[in-house]
């Protein structure tokens, strides 16, 4: 309590009675008045009080972390792609495997490869010469494709098959002389990088040239029906909609992609529209 508020003197008494008046009716006032007001400590930069440090109190809670044991760490393990609940698994680099992924990142080795089982399925043909061949496995895939499509009464043909490196070289190289190199790898695909070349790829069309290698032709029955129901026999659309970040290249509803039928039915119940995805291979959008 403080004892020198107020001074003695000639009126020191009826200073003596206002105090107690104030103390009466408002003691915490005068105590308040009388309560000298302290200075703001401020703590030496240099020297801080003891158990406070001059950091941020977010800074003060976070743990420390030891650099040796952060860096022995091991990574974290990569993801599995979807394609490993198969029980068969297949090369995805060797260009006589039915699960090759290659794309704008992933070019053939050899870059001339041939394949060593070309035949000329017994399907509806709209071409000839090397155009009408596949591979054996794909030739007799597409066989009971195309006759299960005829008994639902649709009419498909097979547009383009086999491709030979010397022949993407002149198809590639005509489309850059119509449109430019920039244009024309959204296109075609350069030598060495179609999936045309493997026998394992083929384009269809309806029959009656509606469409053909047009985007409309994804609502033409012939691409209805191969979306719907290429899977049971092993195909995917390869170009899907939407998904040229992924792929590469821009919808192709006529592409057809062999990867078997246990991948292909895979794929397509789980939702998965890409063999980049399904096989778990980084995105091509465009050339390394």
């Amino acid at each position: 309590m403080c004892h020198n508020c107020v001074a003695d003197g000639p009126s020191g008494a009826s200073r003596r009675s206002f105090a107690r008046f104030l103390a009466a009716g408002a003691g915490l006032t005068v105590l308040a008045a009388c309560t000298p007001e302290a200075p703001a400590a401020v703590a030496p930069a240099s020297s801080p009080a003891p158990g406070v440090t001059s950091a941020s109190p977010s800074a003060v809670s976070a743990p420390s972390v030891d650099s040796t044991t952060a860096a022995a760490e091991p990574p974290p393990p990569a993801p599995v792609p979807p394609s490993a609940a198969l029980p068969r698994q297949f090369s995805l680099t060797d260009p006589a495997s039915p699960w090759l992924v290659v794309n704008k990142r992933r070019p053939l080795a050899p870059a001339d490869y041939v394949p060593a089982d070309l035949v000329q399925p017994n399907v509806r043909l709209a071409v000839s010469g090397e155009a009408a061949l596949l591979n054996s496995t794909t030739a007799a895939a597409a066989e009971a494709m195309f006759a299960a499509a005829a008994e639902d009464g649709v009419s498909m043909t097979l547009a383009s098959g086999y491709r030979s490196y010397g022949t993407q070289v002149a198809t590639y190289n005509g489309y850059v002389a119509a449109r430019g190199q920039a244009d024309a790898d959204t296109a075609s695909a350069r030598p060495g990088y179609s999936e045309h070349q493997t026998g394992w790829s083929f384009d269809i069309g309806d029959g009656g040239g509606a469409c053909g290698f047009q985007p409309c032709f994804a609502d033409q029955p012939a691409a209805v029906w191969a979306k719907a129901n290429g899977h049971r026999f092993g195909f995917v659309v390869r170009y899907p909609w939407m998904f040229h970040p992924i792929t590469g290249y821009y919808y192709e509803p006529w592409h057809l992609r062999y990867i078997g039928a246990e991948a292909a039915t895979d794929m397509a119940t789980r939702g998965i529209n890409t063999v980049e995805e399904y096989f778990g291979v980084e995105a091509a959008p465009g050339y390394a």
